[in-house]
């Protein structure tokens, strides 16, 4: 046997997929596609296709070779003709089997055989692969697209075995039969996205994906009197650390708490995990799994929530250990040693997680043409291996943007280093506008939450004296949140949430999303014991008494050695850290959850995937916010931007990056640029307000949809206000 060029699992998994789909929405599918007409069903066919560039009719040869394939998919069959012909199509398609549409089309016209052998015949096509003494058969659906190579001293003898398969047209070239399953491969790709446009565009239920944009202003003369300070990192104290942790802690529980909370947020989540799996970078043979693989669906919904969890959990353990760095380890040189360790180790974690994520969207979306996938290989937490295939030094004079992305994204670059390669990052998409819009916008995304870990491990060593990296101390933590990953990831493979997201879109539709997530939760329940929220919130309580234990340790063995001798002050520094103990079999730790579980108060965990009772309005929970309502004299522009900030209703508008910042400068507020597009705004102190509020500039300059909520619900939190605190001067 020889390897396929054509992957025949990948196309028989996509038309298991085609027939899943159109058994669980034919009614749909046949209802909407007859109500629209000739405009929406060329718009459903664009949507799917790249850059919008169909087909105009079957013979077109305007994209090349596309004709000789799949000529079904053109405009003037599918979106002129009326609805019955892409509607049989489909129904064909996705009722029968691969072999049946081999030998057989819809409404008994050429099946794939002999249409690909009339397309050889007629219009020249060919594989541009020699395949000499090979042969495919397609005796049945069990042996179907097998292919193998026939040695050179048997040719006199195998073809007069095959012949009766030959002549029956089950046993054909391997060049012919390349070309057949890449037909029939491609047909069912394109059907299958065509079935999720349509129930996309023909949906008068789903919650709203497009709002309205709210065009820019002039902001000229407000952002004149917003005062641009200089980042200085030699100023920042333990306690600005302490306020920093706990704003990126709030932002991160804010997002999850809207990613539970709105189908748009979760929908747009689960397609940035789908379609940024490492499976879909080309290995050394140019293999890749399908990108519209149903099965990886339910997987990519686990992988959402849990990053959201994963992240907010980790912030929170950074908060609380510099909290407690302000209290009761101030006074104490063993608790600040052990404390400071755990502090570096962790913000170093939490830079690896940050890159990664940063990577993965990297080597799928600008830098994709410089990845490849090593087969068979994966990471601790179940993902694909996948290495850089060029020399990065090259792409300097190349493509600066991009060798500054790469650099980032190399496992070798320390927080240290990628300070320096964000710095120049920033600097050469402030002196090349355009150049940052060559970004996309979920590569955008990571990389602020990359330039926060940085931003935040910078600010460290002026403020505190923290530590080298280390391998052996300060790891309570680090080993048991890799340990918790790789349990939870694992299970990516296991779930299965189709009932609702079969497509993605279909968590839009009433119910599906919260569904998918009760479905969800009680999936690890059953699987790790306890809900995910509280597998973290037991993480974060077990490294902290482990933490006191080391203390108590530390401190025991500190007294009975000044008893015994004099000790140096260095030597009074030094620790021995408690031995992380080895990972329980999964059994027993699922069965000791199950057990906790039976004796937990009767109350929430903070990360709840779905809430017992509707959650109330989001309150501000600071100082500021427990003030009597207080309302601020702003310019008209200004009150626009706020009411359009705080509209409670679903068509929200936008607000551009200049409008924000332009309506924060009339209320005075001053404002600290960090590392790439993260800015500190300062309050004045005429306004009363203590805390400083930081957020990073969106992607084109625009916060919109769940960017807008997420912005909204931060202000709110952080200072109370609302629709009704400005009104106009």
């Amino acid at each position: 046997m020889n390897a396929a060029t054509t992957n025949v699992g990948l196309l028989k998994e996509l038309h298991a997929d085609l027939g899943r789909k159109y058994k669980k929405h034919e009614e749909a599918i046949q209802t909407l596609w007859r109500s629209f007409d000739a405009t929406q069903r060329a718009a459903c066919l664009r949507a799917g296709a790249a850059e919008g560039v169909v087909l105009r009719h079957p013979t077109d040869t305007s994209l090349g070779n596309v004709h000789k394939f799949i000529p079904e998919c053109n405009l003037r069959d599918i979106a002129d003709s009326g609805p019955d012909f892409l509607l049989d199509l489909i129904k064909h398609r996705a009722t029968t089997s691969l072999f049946r549409q081999y030998c057989e089309g819809n409404h008994g016209g050429l099946g794939d055989h002999a249409f690909i052998t009339e397309m050889e015949q007629t219009r020249g096509l060919r594989h541009v692969r020699r395949f000499d003494r090979c042969f495919t058969l397609f005796l049945d659906e069990n042996q179907y697209g097998e292919s193998f190579e026939i040695r050179r001293g048997a040719m006199s003898e195998l073809p007069a075995a095959l012949a009766p398969a030959i002549g029956a047209g089950l046993c054909v070239p391997q060049s012919r039969g390349e070309l057949i399953l890449q037909r029939q491969l491609y047909l069912t790709q394109c059907l299958v996205i065509l079935i999720d446009d349509i129930l996309d565009q023909g949906s008068q239920t789903r919650a709203n994906k497009d709002m309205p944009q709210k065009s820019d202003k002039a902001a000229s003369a407000a952002l004149a009197k917003l005062t641009i300070q200089d980042r200085l990192p030699e100023e920042v104290s333990l306690s600005d650390l302490i306020a920093s942790a706990l704003e990126q802690k709030d932002t991160l529980d804010e997002y999850f708490g809207l990613l539970c909370a709105e189908p748009v947020l979760l929908a747009h989540a689960v397609n940035i995990w789908f379609f940024t799996r490492p499976e879909l970078i080309a290995d050394e043979q140019g293999c890749r799994l399908p990108a519209h693989s149903d099965r990886y669906i339910s997987g990519a919904i686990l992988e959402a929530i849990h990053s959201a969890v994963q992240g907010a959990a980790i912030w929170d353990y950074i908060y609380r250990l510099l909290d407690l760095l302000n209290t009761k380890a101030a006074d104490d040189d063993i608790y600040r040693a052990i404390t400071l360790q755990e502090v570096t180790n962790v913000c170093h974690l939490e830079f690896a997680r940050a890159q990664a994520l940063f990577k993965r969207h990297v080597q799928t979306g600008t830098g994709s043409q410089f990845f490849k996938r090593q087969p068979g290989v994966h990471d601790r937490a179940g993902n694909a291996h996948v290495f850089m295939k060029c020399n990065v030094k090259k792409l300097a004079k190349a493509d600066a943007q991009l060798y500054y992305m790469m650099r980032l994204c190399q496992t070798e670059t320390t927080p240290q280093d990628a300070a320096g390669w964000l710095k120049k990052l920033t600097e050469f998409n402030d002196s090349h506008p355009s150049a940052r819009d060559r970004i996309e916008a979920r590569e955008a995304d990571a990389l602020s939450d990359l330039a926060v870990v940085i931003s935040f491990i910078q600010d460290l060593s002026p403020a505190i004296s923290i530590p080298s990296v280390s391998r052996t101390k300060g790891q309570m933590f680090v080993s048991r949140s890799q340990d918790l990953e790789a349990e939870v990831v694992q299970l990516k493979d296991q779930v299965d949430l189709l009932d609702f997201a079969l497509p993605i879109g279909n968590l839009l539709e009433p119910g599906m999303s919260e569904g998918a997530l009760k479905k969800l939760d009680q999936f690890v329940i059953d699987k790790v014991g306890t809900k995910m929220g509280f597998l973290y919130e037991d993480l974060v309580r077990e490294c902290f008494a482990v933490l006191e234990d080391q203390y108590q340790m530390e401190k025991t063995k500190r007294v009975e050695q000044a008893k015994a001798q004099a000790v140096q002050h260095q030597q009074m520094m030094d620790w021995t850290p408690i031995p992380v103990p080895a990972l329980q079999p999964q059994e027993e730790r699922v069965e000791q959850r199950r057990q906790k579980e039976k004796t937990r108060p009767a109350h929430s965990s903070i990360y709840e995937i779905v809430p017992t009772e509707a959650p109330p309005a989001a309150e501000a929970s600071s100082e500021e916010s427990a003030q009597p309502l207080r309302t601020f004299e702003v310019s008209a522009s200004a009150a626009d931007v706020f009411l359009t900030l705080f509209d409670k209703t679903q068509s929200r508008g936008a607000v551009s990056w200049a409008d924000f910042m332009a309506a924060m400068a009339n209320l005075g507020f001053s404002v600290l640029p960090k590392f790439g597009s993260v800015y500190t705004f300062v309050p004045p102190k005429s306004l009363g307000l203590r805390q400083s509020f930081t957020v990073h500039r969106p992607h084109k300059s625009q916060f919109e949809e769940y960017r807008l909520l997420i912005l909204s619900r931060r202000l709110k939190r952080k200072y109370g206000w609302g629709e009704k605190s400005f009104v106009v001067a």
